[in-house]
C-alpha cells in the first residue's frame, strides 16, 4: 500500500448517510442515520427536522447543553443503546481556540460527528546512522487497535487541560518522561483526517510535537497502554507503514508528517510527495455540507436500530 493510500484510508466517509448537527444554524457535527431515532426520542433535548438536528431552543448556553446531553447519555447507557461512556470530557468547538458550544463524553464524539483533538509526540534519537524513533506497541487489552504500533506518546485532548499540560501528563503516564524533558517538546503543526465507522464520523485534529531525547533515555510505560517500546530507524518505520498494517491507523499520518519535515521523504524520490502533503491536512476545520449529497427527507423513517460501540 502506498503512503498516499494510507492517507486515503483515514479519509473514507460518505456524508449522504448523515444529518448535520447544528448550533445556531452552523454545522458542528454529523449524526449517522441509524442513531437519529434516539435523538427523536428525546424531544425535550433535541430538535429534529428532515434535514438537520440540533438542541431545542431553550438550551441556549454551553452549560445547559452539556448538562442535558450528559443526562441523555446516561439514559442511553442504562437502556443499552450505547455500551458505556469513557469518562473523559471533550470540548465541541469550530476550532481549538474558538468558543465552546458544549461538552460531551469522549465516547459520544463519533456519534455526534464532532471534531475531536489529540496530542502526538514523535520521540526520536539522532544517531550517526540517522534518525531513530521510539515506537510503542499498544497493549493487547486496548479497545482500539490492540497490539498495533504507536507513537512514543499520544492521547486525546480533554477540555480541562491546555495542549502542553496534556502532553506533559501523557508523557509521564505513557513513557515515564521527566517533566523537564517533556517541556522541551516542540509544537510542529497538525495532522487532520475524517473517516466513517460503525459509531459515526471521526473528524480529528492531532497536534504534533517533536522531541529529540538523549540516547541514554529509554521510555517505560506507567499506565498499561503500551506493552513495550522499540527504537527503530526512521527508514524501518516507513517501510512498515508502506508494506504492512502494523501501525495504528492515524500514527502512520503523524510519522509521514515527521519524515517530510525532517527531509527523510523528498520530492525527488517520493512520487506522491505533493499528494501526501495535501492529504495530511485534507479535512481540517469543520466538515462542510457541500462535501456531501443532500440528505433525503425519507431517511429518518428508514433508520435502523443499532447498539453503538463507543
Amino acid at each position: 500500500m502506498s503512503f498516499l493510500e494510507r492517507i486515503r484510508v483515514c479519509n473514507d466517509y460518505d456524508l449522504s448517510g448523515f444529518i448535520p448537527f447544528q448550533i445556531n444554524s452552523q454545522t458542528v457535527g454529523w449524526i449517522k442515520a441509524h442513531f437519529v431515532e434516539h435523538l427523536i426520542a428525546e424531544p425535550g433535548v433535541f430538535l429534529i427536522t428532515d434535514t438537520t438536528a440540533s438542541f431545542v431552543e431553550r438550551l441556549t448556553t454551553p452549560e445547559m447543553r452539556s448538562a442535558a446531553l450528559k443526562e441523555v447519555a446516561t439514559n442511553w447507557v442504562n437502556a443499552g443503546i450505547i455500551r458505556k461512556l469513557r469518562d473523559e470530557i471533550y470540548p465541541v468547538r469550530d476550532t481549538w481556540s474558538g468558543p465552546t458550544h458544549f461538552h460531551l463524553d469522549r465516547g459520544l464524539a463519533p456519534i455526534f460527528g464532532v471534531r475531536a483533538y489529540g496530542v502526538h509526540l514523535n520521540g526520536y534519537v539522532e544517531k550517526p546512522t540517522g534518525i531513530h524513533m521510539w515506537i510503542g506497541k499498544r497493549s493487547s487489552d486496548r479497545r482500539i487497535e490492540p497490539n498495533k504500533l504507536d507513537n512514543m506518546v499520544a492521547g486525546g485532548q480533554p477540555a480541562a487541560l491546555s495542549l502542553m499540560e496534556n502532553l506533559i501528563k501523557e508523557c509521564a503516564e505513557e513513557a515515564n518522561l521527566p517533566r523537564a524533558l517533556a517541556e522541551r517538546s516542540l509544537p510542529v503543526g497538525t495532522v487532520t483526517y475524517c473517516f466513517e465507522n460503525e459509531s459515526g464520523l471521526k473528524p480529528d485534529t492531532l497536534f504534533c510535537y517533536d522531541l529529540c531525547v538523549p540516547d541514554t533515555f529509554t521510555p517505560t510505560n506507567q499506565d498499561g497502554e503500551i506493552a513495550d517500546f522499540r527504537l527503530m530507524a526512521i527508514e524501518e518505520t516507513l517501510d512498515l507503514i508502506r508494506n504492512g498494517s502494523t501501525f495504528k491507523f492515524n500514527v502512520s499520518l503523524v510519522i509521514l508528517d515527521f519524515a517530510i519535515r525532517h527531509g527523510v521523504l523528498s520530492p525527488d524520490l517520493e512520487p506522491d510527495y505533493e499528494g501526501i502533503l495535501a492529504g495530511l491536512r485534507r479535512n481540517s476545520g469543520t466538515i462542510q455540507p457541500a462535501q456531501h449529497r443532500e440528505p433525503k427527507a425519507h431517511f429518518l423513517t428508514n433508520s435502523r436500530q443499532a447498539k453503538v460501540d463507543i
